[in-house]
């Protein structure tokens, strides 16, 4: 079944939330959904990236970056080590990098901007913890989905 949030919106309308419209798409993949992991950091991502050097199948990571324009928590190397490790997407509350790479990386992605500044690499941050931005809480384990209309999240797998 193909990610539709509208039609998730008209079906599951009182088991889901949706985020505000602040995200812009990156990435091959228009639409992807699943299982959230979640990383907190401040303009780091040496988290980002250890999460993501780990198996993702059926998992989408959320990255408070605490809406930092100031530098990018995700470029090519890392977009494609995710895609490689079989992540569904990642949705990026902060900036990215090496976007027009990243467009043939069969991944989706979801960025508040580009920046070209990578970030520092202190390792410090957070892990596995409930992160809220755009009007909505992202709880680990529960699911994201995201597709051209925008991006929704749910306790529950909807598809």
């Amino acid at each position: 079944m193909a990610i539709q949030t509208a039609d998730l919106c008209d079906e599951f309308s009182d088991v889901i939330k949706v985020a505000d419209p602040l995200f812009k798409m990156y990435g091959a993949k228009q639409a992807f959904g699943g299982q959230i992991e979640t990383v907190k950091v401040h303009e780091d991502n040496v988290l980002v990236k250890d999460k993501l050097g780990q198996p993702g199948k059926g998992k989408v990571l959320v990255v408070d970056g605490g809406g930092s324009l100031r530098c990018a928590l995700v470029g090519d190397i890392i977009a494609q080590m995710a895609a490689d490790n079989g992540w569904e997407g990642i949705i990026v509350y902060g900036c990215i990098r090496d976007s027009g790479v990243i467009a043939d990386i069969p991944i989706g992605i979801r960025a508040l901007n580009t920046h070209p500044l990578k970030s520092i690499k202190h390792g410090r941050g957070d892990v596995s913890i409930p992160v809220t931005f755009a009007g909505v809480t992202f709880f680990p384990e529960k699911y994201v989905y995201a597709d051209s209309d925008g991006i929704i999240v749910t306790e529950k797998a909807l598809i």
